[in-house]
C-alpha cells in the first residue's frame, strides 16, 4: 500500500490507523510537491530582495529577532539553529511515534506554507520509507515555539548527517545510512531549520498515537466489563437502551449497545436474581465508559484540525505576498485536549480496578480472592494491589499540564503550553490503563471459571472469549508466580483488536 501526500485530502485519525496497520509507504502527490516548489521559489525571490527584515528568513530566533544576519550565512543560521536546539534527554521516544512525527512533518509540508526545499521533504518521505528512524528523546519541549527540541532531534541525522538512527534493527551512525544510500547531508535554506524545528509534530504524533491506543483501550474496556459482570452475577437492566434514550449521550449508548452484544444469549444474564443493584463500577460502566468516549471524539476532532494544518513559523503566503510571524507553533490546543484524553483514559482504568476489586471480595458466591483454596492460597489478593497502584500513578499523572508554564528566551516565550509533557505523560496513562485492563480480564476469566464450576454459561460471545484467553493465560488452580499471569494476560489484549 501507498499512502499519497496531498494537500487537498484530509488526513484523519482511521486514516493514520490504516497506514501504520498496511506498513504503507509514502509518496509526495503532484500537488504536494508544486506548493512546496512554489512556496520555495517565492521564499527565494523575497529573502534576496527584502524590504524588511523576515523574522528567521534574515533574522537570529526567538528573543535574537532583531539581529539582522547577511546573505551568505543564511544556511549556516539554520544548521546552527538545528544543532544548538537539540538538547533533549531522557528516555527515548517509540518507533512507532517518531514514524508519526515524520509522517506528520511531512503532511506540513505538504500544504506549501513553511518554505521547505522539496529535497528536504522528500528526504524526510524517503526515512520514512526506508526505516531510517532518528534517535528522539522524551524530554525537552515546552509545547511552545512548537516542539524546538524533539523536531531538532528529527532533522539533525535525517538532513545534516549528524547523529545516530535506528536502521534495520540496530543502533548505528547516520554516516553509515548515507554512504549505504549514496546520500548527502542537505544544505537548508533560509527558514528551512526552523519550518523543521517549529512546529507541534512531537505533540500531535503522541496524540494520534494515544488515541488510536486509547479507541482500542475502550473497546477493550466494554468487552472486560461484559465479562467480568458474567463473573459478578450482574444485572443487564442499567444497559437497557430505553434507559438511556432518557439521557442520550452518544458514548452511554454506545457503550450500553456493546455490552448488550457482549451478552446477549446469556445464561448468567437471565437467571433470577436476588440482589437488586449492582455497584457503581458495574451500573454506572455506560456512564463512564461513555464519557469516556465522547472526549475521544472531541480529541480527535482537534487533532484533526491540527494534523491538517502548518504549525510553524513564519508562515509563507505566496499568493497573498506575505510572510507573516504568528504562533502557530503554540501548542495550547493540543495540550489541552491530552490533558483531557489523559484524564478519559485513567477513569477507564479507575473503574476497572474497582470491577476487580469487587470480584476478589468474596461477594455473590465467589470465592475471596478467586482462590480455589482461600486461606491456604492468597489468589487473586495482590494483582488488585498492582492496579491500584498503577491507578494511583495515573490520576497523579492527570495533574494538568497545559496550566503549567515557564516563560523562555528573555521572556519573548512569555506563555508556553507544556504541551510535550502532556503528550508524554498521556503516553503513559494510556499504558497504565492497558495493565490494569489486563488485571481485570485475569480476575474476570477466573471468576467466570467458578461460574462454570456452578453450571452457568455466559454469552456465547463471552464463551469464546473465554475459550480464548485460557489458550494464552491458565486457570489458577493455586497460587504461583503472578506477574507471568499477568504479563500473559497484557500480551494477549495487546494482541486482541476488538472492532
Amino acid at each position: 500500500m501507498t499512502h499519497t501526500i496531498d494537500p487537498n485530502q484530509r488526513l484523519t485519525i482511521e486514516k493514520i490507523g490504516e497506514i501504520i496497520a498496511e506498513q504503507a509507504t509514502l509518496e509526495l502527490g503532484d500537488e504536494a510537491q508544486r506548493r512546496i516548489v512554489q512556496c520555495r521559489d517565492y521564499l527565494d525571490r523575497k529573502a534576496n530582495h527584502p524590504e524588511a527584515p523576515i523574522y528567521g528568513v534574515t533574522t537570529g530566533f526567538g528573543s535574537l529577532c532583531n539581529i539582522s544576519i547577511d546573505g551568505e550565512q543564511l544556511s549556516q543560521l539554520q544548521k546552527n539553529l538545528v544543532m544548538s536546539h537539540a538538547c533533549g534527554v531522557g528516555e527515548e521516544v517509540d518507533a512507532e511515534v517518531v514514524r508519526l512525527m515524520l509522517l506528520l512533518k511531512v503532511q506540513n509540508f505538504s500544504f506549501g506554507y513553511s518554505g521547505a526545499q522539496l529535497a528536504t521533504v522528500q528526504r524526510l518521505v524517503d526515512c520514512y520509507n526506508e526505516g531510517v528512524l532518528p534517535v528522539v528523546y522524551r524530554q525537552g519541549s515546552l509545547g511552545a515555539s512548537g516542539d524546538l527540541c524533539p523536531l531538532a532531534h528529527l532533522a539533525l541525522p535525517l538532513v545534516l548527517g549528524i547523529g545516530e538512527v535506528d536502521y534495520k534493527g540496530r543502533r548505528c551512525d547516520v554516516q553509515e545510512v548515507y554512504a549505504e544510500k549514496g546520500w548527502n547531508a542537505i544544505a537548508l535554506q533560509s527558514k528551512e531549520g526552523l519550518a523543521l524545528l517549529n512546529g507541534t509534530q512531537f505533540m500531535s504524533a503522541h496524540a494520534v498515537w494515544c488515541l488510536l491506543k486509547a479507541h482500542q483501550l475502550s473497546r477493550q474496556a466494554d468487552m472486560i466489563l461484559s465479562m467480568s459482570l458474567e463473573a459478578f452475577d450482574g444485572r443487564i437492566e442499567p444497559f437497557f437502551e430505553a434507559l438511556h434514550r432518557v439521557r442520550p449521550h452518544q458514548g452511554q449508548l454506545e457503550t450500553a449497545a456493546a455490552v448488550r452484544t457482549w451478552l446477549e444469549g446469556s445464561t448468567i444474564m437471565a437467571r433470577h436474581k436476588e440482589h437488586v443493584q449492582d455497584p457503581y463500577s458495574f451500573r454506572c460502566a455506560p456512564q463512564v465508559h461513555g464519557a469516556a468516549k465522547d472526549t475521544l471524539r472531541h480529541v480527535a476532532e482537534v487533532v484533526e484540525v491540527e494534523i491538517n494544518s502548518t504549525t510553524d513559523n513564519p508562515i509563507v503566503l505566496p499568493e497573498e505576498d506575505m510572510v507573516i510571524s504568528g504562533g502557530h507553533f503554540h501548542g495550547e490546543p493540543l495540550a489541552m485536549v491530552l490533558d483531557f484524553l489523559s484524564i478519559a483514559v485513567a477513569e477507564l482504568g479507575a473503574i476497572s480496578e474497582r470491577r476487580t476489586y469487587q470480584l476478589i471480595d468474596g461477594r455473590r458466591g465467589l470465592p475471596s480472592f478467586l482462590a480455589a483454596e482461600p486461606g491456604l492460597n492468597s489468589g487473586f489478593m495482590i494483582p488488585q494491589y498492582t492496579a491500584a497502584s498503577i491507578v494511583s500513578q495515573s490520576k497523579q499523572l492527570c495533574t494538568p499540564c497545559s496550566v503549567d508554564s515557564i516563560p523562555s528566551s528573555q521572556n519573548q516565550e512569555d506563555l508556553v503550553s507544556m504541551g510535550g509533557n502532556a503528550a508524554t505523560k498521556c503516553q503513559q496513562v494510556c499504558n497504565n490503563t492497558e495493565r490494569v485492563l489486563a488485571i481485570e480480564l485475569l480476575n474476570a476469566a477466573q471468576a467466570l471459571d467458578f461460574r462454570h464450576r456452578e453450571g452457568w454459561l455466559a454469552s456465547p460471545k463471552i464463551e469464546a472469549l473465554w475459550a480464548d484467553y485460557r489458550q494464552a493465560v491458565a486457570f489458577a488452580e493455586r497460587d504461583e508466580v503472578s506477574y507471568r499471569l499477568i504479563h500473559a494476560s497484557l500480551r494477549f489484549l495487546q494482541q486482541r483488536t476488538v472492532a
